[in-house]
Order: C-alpha cells, then sequence, then structure tokens
C-alpha cells in the first residue's frame, strides 16, 4: 500500500542556452507528489503518516523553496554572487529563516544561505525528480515522484527498495539505535 503527500515549492530559474522563452529568467509554483510504498504499519493502520513524510522531504526540499536554481555554467550564477556580495547577504541575513541544512550531491548543490541551488543539467521537471529522488531515496521508501511546474508534468516510477523500521506508536521510522524520534519508544 502507498502513502502519498505534495509539497509546494516556489522557485525561479531558466533554462541557459535554451532557444525559447525559458532562456529568461522566469518564477514557478512546483507541485512535488512523493509516493511511499511498505506494509501497513499495526501498531498505527499506516504505511508511513503522510506528515512525516512531508517533514521528512521538506528537511531537504525547503532549500528549493523560494530559491533561485540555475545551471552551474549559467553566467548569471556569478552575477548573481556578486550582487548578493555587494549586498552583504551572499552569507545569510537574520532574516532567511527558510533554509534548510547544505547539500551537495553529484546533481545539485544547496546554498541556503543565499537561497541558491545550483545544479549539473537545466532544472526541469524531470531534472527536478532526479535531484529529489538522489536527496530522499535513502530516508523514504519512494515508489513515484510526479513534479508539476507550470504546463510541464514529469513523474518516475520506482522499485520498493526496502521495508523501514517504524514506531508501532505513531509509524515514524526509528533511528539508527532502534528508537522514535518523536515519541521516545524503544525497539525492545
Amino acid at each position: 500500500m502507498k502513502s502519498i503527500t505534495t509539497l509546494n515549492l516556489q522557485y525561479a530559474h531558466r533554462f541557459y542556452g535554451f532557444k525559447g522563452e525559458a532562456q529568461y529568467l522566469h518564477g514557478h509554483t512546483g507541485i512535488l507528489t512523493i509516493e511511499v510504498e511498505d506494509s501497513i504499519n499495526s501498531g498505527v493502520n499506516m504505511v508511513f503518516p503522510c506528515n512525516e513524510i512531508k517533514k521528512t522531504a521538506w528537511n531537504v526540499l525547503k532549500n528549493f523553496d523560494h530559491a533561485l536554481i540555475l545551471r552551474e555554467d549559467d553566467p548569471l550564477l556569478p552575477a548573481v554572487l556578486d550582487v548578493y556580495e555587494k549586498q552583504g547577504i551572499k552569507n545569510g541575513h537574520p532574516n532567511n529563516t527558510m533554509k534548510g541544512a547544505a547539500f551537495k550531491t553529484e546533481l545539485a548543490t544547496a546554498y541556503p544561505e543565499c537561497r541558491l541551488v545550483v545544479t549539473k543539467e537545466t532544472m526541469t521537471v524531470e531534472g527536478m525528480i532526479k535531484i529529489v529522488y538522489d536527496l530522499l531515496k535513502d530516508k523514504l521508501n519512494i515508489v513515484k515522484l510526479t513534479f508539476v511546474s507550470g504546463d510541464n508534468t514529469a513523474s518516475q516510477e520506482y522499485a520498493a527498495g526496502k521495508s523501514i523500521e517504524r514506531c508501532p506508536l505513531c509509524g515514524i521510522a526509528l533511528d539508527e539505535n532502534g528508537v522514535c524520534p518523536k515519541c521516545g519508544y524503544r525497539k525492545q
């Protein structure tokens, strides 16, 4: 069975080198749907609490919300960083409360202090799915991701890879010591 949740992401990007309207800097509202599969947890009668899927995903993906996403070879990147430096916000601003933990993968690097994500490939809906799966595959048993942005939609299905040990009291994943980070349950 599956548990399904969605996240809304507001972001700006452009398709550097593209010969259409998307070559210009523009913004989107993106809707990411995450489908997680596992057996029904008998203690709470659900696969995985949707609010916990959202919380787990949001801790990483909030770096994409209200962020500028540019490809690593985009000439706008050094210009944006220069402007941020001159404004004194390149290393963060006290009002920047939306930042998640910085990350660096083969596909993307997040610079949360300046609301910037730098990608290896052009940030398309397909590219976003690849990045999201790479970031969350070890945290959630994802079987399908769908990303809608403007008129564009992409979806990818994955084989259910593992069963995640969950708390019988609240359904969320146990930590590496068999302890529930939410309610304190300890696996016997």
